[in-house]
C-alpha cells in the first residue's frame, strides 16, 4: 500500500495540496519529504509524535526522509499559535537540544544510510546568508502592527508581532527551496497548524525552482473536548526517558479516553488496521485490553521491547494488587545517609523526585491523595520508618488515583 493510501486508512490526513498530482508523483519513483522540528527544548514530546510517525510511514512506503531540526529558525522563534514571543536560546543550547532530538528520532526513523534518511540543521544554510545576526539584533524592536499602520493595512492584533518573528515564514519557505535544490526534496509534511507557513515554501519552490512541490499536513492530537492531548498533572509527556520514564509513558497511553483508542492505535502503532478495528470494537471493561495493547506497542516503539514489557508487568502487578497496595511501580531510591533514622514524608518524596514540590505534597495530603503501603497519610509530620525503606521491597507510594512508585534505600 502506498503512502497516501496508508495515511488515509489510518486517518492521518488533514490537508494535501495537488492530491492527484502528488499521487502520480509518488508512483513514479523514490521521493524525498521533510518535516521540521523545533530544537528549543531538550526533548520532543507526544505532540511531535504524529509528524514523527508520518515520516515513519513515508519511509516504510519506500521513500526517503529528511528530518530538519531548525537550529537557524530557532534563533528567531515560530510565532504560530503563540501570544508572546518565545525566549531565544543560545546556539550552544540549541546544539545540545539537537543531539538529544536526533537520538529520539532514531527510535522511529532509519538514519543508517543517506538513501533512507538524513537529519539536517537549517543553520547550515541560513547562517551563511548573514541575515540572522541582523534579525536577532534589530528585529525584536520593530512591531509589525506599527509597520502596517504606515500602509493601507490597518490590521489590529491583540499583541505586537515583532519584525523578527515576521521573518519566520520567509525562512521556513527558504528551507523548502534549499532542500529542493540540495536534496531533491519535493514534499513538506507538518502539523495542520503549520499549513500557511508550508504553503509559502511550496509556492517558492514552484516559482523559483520551477519544480513540483507539495504540502501534506497531519491532524493535531486533541482530546474529545478539543484540548491538546499530551499533558498530565506533571506537564508534557516527553520522549526522553529521563523526563518521562518508560513506565509513566506506558501509563499515559494506558489511560487515554475510550473515544480516542482507535485513533491512537492507528496513529502511534504499527499494528495492521484489521487488528486495530477489532481492538477498538471492544466495549465496556474489555476496552482496557485495547488500551494495554496501545500502551505496549507505543512504548515499544520509543523505548524498546524490554522496557515495554517491564512497564506492562509493573502496571499489571499494581492492578492485581488492588486496594492491598502490593505490587510494583517505577523505582526511586535514596541513600542511607539521606534517609537517616527516618524520612519526613514531604521532604523525602520531594528529594526522591516522586513529588515536584512540598506544595504539591501538602495539597495531596489535605485531599487524601497520598497513601504509603495502603495507609492514607494526612499528617505533614509523618515519618516513613527507616526499616520499611531498608526492606527488600521498600514502600509503595500511591499518588492520586493511578500513579504508583516504589521507594527504598539504594543498595
Amino acid at each position: 500500500m502506498g503512502f497516501l493510501e496508508t495515511m488515509q486508512e489510518r486517518g492521518m490526513v488533514a490537508q494535501i495540496t495537488h492530491e492527484d498530482e502528488l499521487k502520480e508523483h509518488l508512483g513514479s519513483g523514490v521521493r524525498t519529504a521533510y518535516n521540521g522540528f523545533d530544537p528549543t527544548a531538550a526533548s520532543l514530546h507526544i505532540g511531535h509524535l504524529i509528524p514523527i510517525m508520518g515520516l515513519r510511514r513515508w519511509q516504510q512506503a519506500g521513500h526517503r526522509v529528511v528530518a530538519l531540526v531548525g537550529g537557524g529558525t530557532a534563533l528567531i522563534g515560530d510565532p504560530s499559535g503563540k501570544t508572546d514571543m518565545r525566549q531565544m536560546l543560545s546556539q550552544e543550547q540549541i546544539r545540545s537540544n539537537m543531539e538529544n532530538i536526533k537520538k529520539q528520532l532514531s527510535h522511529f526513523i532509519d538514519f543508517s544510510s543517506p538513501s533512507k534518511g538524513i537529519m539536517v540543521n537549517n543553520a547550515d544554510w541560513l547562517a551563511p546568508l548573514m541575515y540572522l545576526p541582523l534579525l536577532r539584533e534589530i528585529g525584536p524592536h520593530f512591531s509589525v502592527n506599527r509597520m502596517l499602520t504606515a500602509d493601507c493595512f490597518k490590521q489590529r492584533l491583540e499583541k505586537g508581532l515583532s519584525f523578527l518573528e515576521f521573518n519566520y515564514m520567509i525562512l521556513q519557505s527558504y528551507d523548502f527551496l534549499h532542500l529542493y535544490r540540495a536534496e531533491q526534496c519535493t514534499v513538506q509534511t507538518g502539523g495542520d497548524d503549520q499549513w500557511s507557513n508550508m504553503l509559502g515554501g511550496m509556492e517558492l519552490v514552484r516559482r523559483l525552482g520551477n519544480g513540483k512541490s507539495f504540502c501534506f499536513t497531519f491532524p493535531l492530537l486533541t482530546t474529545s473536548d478539543g484540548k491538546k492531548m499530551g499533558k498530565t498533572e506533571k506537564g508534557a509527556v516527553w520522549l526522553d526517558p529521563a523526563l518521562t520514564s518508560p513506565y509513566e509513558y506506558f501509563q499515559f497511553w494506558r489511560n487515554v479516553e475510550d473515544a480516542k483508542v482507535k485513533d491512537c492505535l492507528a496513529f502511534f502503532t504499527d499494528l495492521p488496521m484489521a487488528d486495530i478495528s477489532k481492538l477498538s470494537a471492544l466495549e465496556g471493561a474489555k476496552i482496557n485490553d485495547a488500551k494495554i495493547t496501545l500502551a505496549f506497542e507505543a512504548t515499544k516503539l520509543l523505548h524498546g521491547n524490554d522496557e515495554a514489557l517491564k512497564a506492562k508487568e509493573a502496571a499489571a502487578a499494581l492492578f492485581a494488587a488492588g486496594a492491598s497496595g502490593e505490587g510494583d511501580g517505577p523505582l526511586h531510591t535514596l541513600t542511607a545517609a539521606q534517609v537517616g533514622e527516618g524520612l519526613n514524608v514531604l521532604e523525602g518524596l520531594v528529594l526522591s523526585g516522586i513529588l515536584e514540590s512540598k506544595a504539591e505534597g501538602r495539597r495531596l495530603l489535605s485531599q487524601g491523595g497520598l497513601t504509603i503501603d495502603g495507609e492514607k497519610i494526612s499528617d505533614l509530620g509523618y515519618t516513613i520508618p527507616r526499616t520499611a525503606l531498608a526492606s527488600s521491597d521498600g514502600v509503595l507510594i500511591r499518588k492520586g488515583k493511578k500513579h504508583y512508585y516504589r521507594l527504598k534505600i539504594s543498595d
